[in-house]
C-alpha cells in the first residue's frame, strides 16, 4: 500500500487465540482499570435513556444518603464486562448465553477507579461438538479493593480445532 508515496504494509493485530481448553476452573481474568468520570455518567445516560437524577443532577443528588451523584449500575456492569474482555480471552466467543445474580454492593463515585477480576467456575464440555461452556464469577473492585459489583455470566467458546498429525 502506498501513502503519500511512502510504502507501508497494513498489518492487522489480533491478540493470541485462547480455545475453551486454555482456562480451567478457578483461573482468574483480571481486567484493566478505569477512572470514573462525569463524561461516563453523562454518556451512558445518552447511550442508554437512563436519564436518572441521582446520576446526572449534584442537586439532587446531595439529598441523597450517597451525597453526590453516583454511576449507573449497568454501567458498572458493562464496565467490568468489557475490561475483562480487553484481556483477550474472548475472541473464540460463540455465544453470550446469559448472566445471573447481578448485585450492587456499593455506590460508585464520579473519581473511583474500578478494575474487574472474573473467576472461572465452571468450564464444561457443551452438546455441540466443538464448543464449551465457560461460566465466570465475577467482582468489580474500586481502589480501595472493594467490592462494588457482583455478578456471573456463562458463554459458549469454541474448543482448539483438531489438527491432523
Amino acid at each position: 500500500m502506498t501513502i503519500n508515496n511512502v510504502e507501508s504494509s497494513v498489518r492487522q493485530f489480533r491478540g493470541p487465540d485462547f480455545w475453551w481448553e486454555d482456562l480451567q476452573s478457578g483461573d482468574v481474568l483480571r481486567g484493566s482499570g478505569m477512572t470514573i468520570t462525569d463524561a461516563h455518567l453523562i454518556q451512558w445516560a445518552g447511550l442508554t435513556g437512563d436519564i436518572v437524577s441521582l446520576h446526572l443532577d449534584d442537586e439532587y443528588a446531595s439529598g441523597t444518603q450517597f451525597g453526590e451523584r453516583i454511576a449507573h449500575g449497568p454501567l458498572t456492569l458493562a464496565l467490568a464486562l468489557g475490561l475483562t474482555t480487553q484481556t483477550g480471552y474472548f475472541n473464540n466467543v460463540v455465544a453470550f448465553l446469559g448472566m445471573d445474580e447481578v448485585r450492587a454492593l456499593r455506590p460508585v463515585l464520579i473519581g473511583d477507579t474500578l478494575h474487574p477480576e472474573a473467576e472461572l467456575i465452571d468450564a464444561r464440555l457443551s452438546k455441540k461438538g466443538g464448543q464449551g461452556i465457560w461460566t465466570f464469577a465475577y467482582t468489580m473492585f474500586n481502589q480501595r479493593s472493594e467490592p462494588v459489583m457482583v455478578f456471573k455470566t456463562s458463554l459458549m467458546i469454541r474448543c482448539r480445532p483438531v489438527t491432523a498429525d
